[in-house]
């Protein structure tokens, strides 16, 4: 573990918080591991097992009671549910009180709020909020997007703990008396002695990390090693073809000709030796001498305006020595969105912009740079040297690029596009050149049983014995897709010298084993039940079913062999299988406008849910998401079960738990099927948990279960539904509702229910 300073340098002149103290909750003797899948090898008192400590350096943003900003440079350590907050490094400081602390509750809630200035530097904010009281909230800052990715999951960990406690009943008078963790508030300072540590999970290297925002990370995962082509949980329309070999860098063409599309899609793919989150930062940078070393293109930006955390405007400009065809200096604007999703990857979406306060320039010719995108995505190996899969997607002419297949022009070498593909290979060259960058160091420390236990202050006594934790959050999870892009690699070897085909086509083609819907039923409904006949004749919504797969506002509800799910041996070697036919049918689906949210819609008068032949159908499940704009929108889909639901199903056990199980648990696939490539780049294919990425609010009530989700408590979720929003009148997207499997009497994997949306129109929606 890097050593911390003792006394962290001031962070900058901030007004200080009168009285100002916040605290988070340390972890009890004996209590469950909380780190990601890690045992550690210090034994606890009372159950026996050992606990894990995520700490390190954050800033903590907020205002004091006069009004005044602040930003405080802050240790945090997170043990089980358990979070204190330190001005010094309580490693280095035996001793040391926090000046707060508190206890994670099942109701906490973290938001990735982007990139955004702090201190007139660019962090990673992180919001911590009471889901069921706003008023408790608080901000944290981290220097790069992995240690706010970690941070994350430390709290998420956290959250299973209290969840837990909760659901197990474990000692009630004491969970009663526990001080809820809120980083505005002042809490009371306990005692207690931490026993058993098994591991240390230093987050970050230091104070000086976060003063001089660097983008050294140290990261060091534990990931799987299952990382397949280009595909995620659902087919994509691309067909990607290798024509060239440029710098190095394998250069793809699209050949299916996808609609929705203005010109040829072009990629360049390669393996950069650095973590995803030092490329991404990279990518992001305006400083211009770190760029000179790799863009030969854009290097010369500043920024215009930013929109909000994952979303911002920059304008750059371009002397012609290198591109030489150009007669004149040129320069461009354009906007950058980014986002990473749950499986780690990064992606950046550029698109060509205008803006008032870049007009056109004296001396310069505005060029349009075509819309492009990066992803970023880890490549884990059997060596210690972090690798990433680097993917420059570009839109250009047909024309241009047939010109140059031909070989009847020499000019790509000096295109926008040439500048745009050899970014990759820019990359590659400039971390190959500086490995000090690049490195991995662990930051795990594995603390012995006779070393000395750090002392964090909490008034609980220890967790009872054999108090079990089932820690929902698997670790690797988030890289159980990684993308290799050897599209001429057939098959790989597992580390168990079994041989796995790569390819997903064997699992819809049938050779993969698939649950057929009679065994379902078996399983997840009431098998002695006589079944219900629904008539969807007597079911309507104000979207109309399809007539054709060409019939705009519509909707249809197709198979789920397309959709990826996690087969019988998933939990021992990663492999994911074609679904079968859903369980439930889909009957109706409506499209709401709404001024204000709109939530519990199936206890409207007018619902369908509440009519006469839906009471008498044996289960209901709703689904509410509920899209931002102006106006809001909720698109409405209502699933039927046509026997009563197995109470000790997993479905069963998902309809009747408690909301954190339900959170860990409710997944989707998404699929667009056809609109345009820049849509489908930020949708992507693969499953999500909206439970972790948005707020899902669950109804259950006599034969129904309502899920409203709240695609606006999200910024990243905001910022892809807008986009989404204005290609929607040509967008056919596919989506597939499952529960997670997390064990192996749960798999296989089944698709709940699947709905295809055929060119959604915003005009169609009802006003309620």
């Amino acid at each position: 573990m890097a050593a911390a300073t003792a006394e962290p340098p001031a962070p900058l002149p901030v007004a200080e918080a009168a009285g100002e103290v916040i605290e988070v909750e340390d972890l009890e003797p004996g209590s469950p591991d909380a780190g990601s899948g890690s045992s550690g090898s210090g034994s606890g008192s009372g159950s026996g097992r050992s606990t894990s400590e995520y700490s390190g350096w954050v800033y903590h943003l907020g205002v004091n009671s006069i009004g005044h900003e602040y930003c405080h440079l802050r240790f945090l350590v997170i043990r089980g549910k358990c979070v204190a907050m330190y001005k010094r490094d309580p490693h280095e400081n035996p001793g040391l009180e926090p000046i707060r602390k508190g206890f994670v509750s099942h109701t906490l809630m973290v938001e990735e709020l982007g990139r955004q200035k702090v201190n007139h530097g660019d962090f990673y904010v992180l919001r911590l909020c009471n889901r069921l009281d706003k008023t408790k909230k608080g901000e944290i800052a981290c220097a790069t997007p992995g240690e706010a990715r970690k941070w994350t999951e430390a709290f998420e960990q956290a959250k299973q703990q209290a969840d837990h406690d909760l659901t197990r009943g474990v000692n009630w008078k004491r969970l009663q008396n526990e001080n809820e963790f809120n980083l505005d508030g002042h809490r009371p300072r306990v005692r207690r002695y931490a026993k058993g540590l098994g591991k240390l999970v230093r987050i970050g290297k230091g104070p000086e990390m976060l003063l001089r925002q660097s983008s050294d990370l140290q990261s060091h995962e534990s990931v799987n090693t299952n990382f397949g082509g280009d595909a995620g949980d659902a087919p994509e329309a691309h067909e990607w073809r290798f024509v060239r070999i440029l710098n190095g860098i394998r250069i793809f063409e699209d050949i299916a000709n996808s609609k929705g599309g203005k010109g040829i899609l072009l990629k360049s793919v390669g393996v950069v030796g650095a973590n995803p989150d030092t490329v991404f930062e990279m990518v992001l940078s305006l400083d211009k001498h770190k760029r000179y070393e790799w863009d030969m293109l854009i290097a010369d930006l500043e920024l215009v305006e930013t929109i909000d955390g994952y979303c911002d405007v920059v304008y750059g400009t371009y002397e012609p020595k290198y591109l030489n065809w150009w007669k004149s200096k040129k320069d461009f604007v354009f906007s950058r969105q980014w986002f990473r999703g749950q499986d780690g990857a990064y992606n950046i979406l550029q698109s060509p912009a205008s803006h008032k306060k870049k007009p056109s320039r004296h001396g310069y010719g505005r060029a349009h740079i075509n819309p492009t995108t990066w992803e970023i995505r880890r490549l884990n190996t059997s060596g210690s040297t972090p690798k990433c899969i680097v993917t420059r997607m570009v839109e250009i002419s047909p024309s241009f690029w047939d010109r140059w297949k031909r070989r009847t022009s020499t000019n790509f070498d000096r295109s926008i596009a040439y500048a745009l593909l050899s970014q990759v290979a820019g990359l590659r060259e400039y971390f190959a050149a500086n490995p000090a960058i690049t490195s991995d160091s662990p930051s795990t420390v594995v603390k012995s049983k006779a070393s000395e236990p750090l002392i964090i202050q909490s008034e609980l006594e220890d967790s009872e014995p054999n108090d079990e934790f089932y820690d929902a959050l698997v670790r690797g999870e988030s890289f159980e897709d990684e993308d290799s892009d050897d599209d001429d690699d057939d098959v790989m070897t597992s580390k168990a010298g079994k041989v796995k085909l790569k390819n997903v086509s064997w699992a819809i083609a049938g050779l993969a084993m698939k649950r057929s819907k009679a065994s379902l039923e078996r399983s997840e409904l009431v098998t002695n039940s006589i079944p219900v006949a629904i008539d969807s004749s007597h079911f309507h919504g104000n979207v109309r079913r399809a007539k054709s797969e060409d019939d705009p506002n519509s909707w249809s509800a197709p198979g789920g062999e397309k959709f990826m799910i996690r087969g019988k041996t998933y939990l021992s070697d990663y492999t994911k299988i074609a679904g079968g036919d859903p369980l439930l049918k889909l009957i109706a689906v409506d499209w709401f406008k709404v001024n204000e949210r709109f939530d519990s819609v199936a206890l409207h008068p007018k619902s369908l849910v509440q009519s006469e032949a839906a009471k008498k159908i044996p289960f209901i499940l709703v689904i509410n998401l509920q899209v931002p704009a102006k106006p809001n929108y909720n698109l409405v889909m209502y699933y039927a079960a046509e026997k009563p639901v197995n109470k000790e199903s997993l479905l069963g056990r998902f309809i009747d738990g408690t909301d954190a199980f339900r959170d860990a648990r409710f997944k989707l696939i998404p699929s667009i099927v056809e609109g345009y490539w820049m849509v489908k780049r930020a949708v992507g294919t693969r499953a999500c948990l909206l439970g972790k990425a948005v707020t899902c609010n669950y109804l259950r009530q006599d034969n129904f279960l309502e899920i409203d989700v709240d695609i606006g408590s999200s910024s990243v979720a905001r910022s892809i539904i807008g986009l989404v929003l204005g290609y929607v009148t040509s967008i056919v997207v596919d989506l597939g509702i499952l529960i997670e499997a997390k064990e192996e009497k749960e798999l296989p994997e089944y698709i709940l229910g699947t709905v295809r949306l055929n060119r959604v129109n915003p005009d169609a929606a009802v006003q309620i």
